[in-house]
């Protein structure tokens, strides 16, 4: 049986269609799975990197744990349309500066978090999460 030119266009556009939406469900993940809603976790470290882009924005920074070592933590934050609807931009953390970031923690990682707010050591916020509170007494 020899398919119309029209019917395999179809069958393709169906094909395709089934291939994209497979591609970003599996691409996406549950907050849940990944970090515990429950807990908190505060970092104090110089910005190594900083990247402003989907699905997530990610912060890497270099801190020092408890005996004085330095640690690198990676940290995840919302994608950008959300950031920039809370006043964040590409520009709004520089490699080199020191941030306090506050979140919660991974699950499978002791050293990766997603971030509730960044504070910065003059005291500014940038918070990922409505209801943050940004005063500073």
């Amino acid at each position: 049986m020899q398919l119309s030119s029209k019917e395999f266009f179809r069958g393709v556009i169906v094909t395709l269609s089934l291939m994209t939406i497979s591609i970003s469900v599996s691409a996406h993940h549950s907050f849940a799975v990944h970090f515990f809603p429950e807990g908190e976790v505060t970092v104090t470290g110089v910005v190594t990197s900083y990247r402003f882009a989907n699905p997530h924005g990610v912060v890497e920074l270099t801190a020092l744990d408890t005996d004085g070592q330095e640690v690198a933590w990676r940290a995840e934050t919302n994608s950008p349309s959300m950031l920039r609807r809370r006043g964040w931009t590409r520009e709004s953390i520089k490699v080199g500066e020191e941030v306090t970031l506050t979140g919660w923690p991974a699950r499978a990682d002791d050293h990766y978090l997603r971030i509730r707010m960044v504070t910065f050591s003059d005291g500014s916020i940038l918070a990922t999460q409505p209801g943050v509170n940004l005063s500073q007494d």
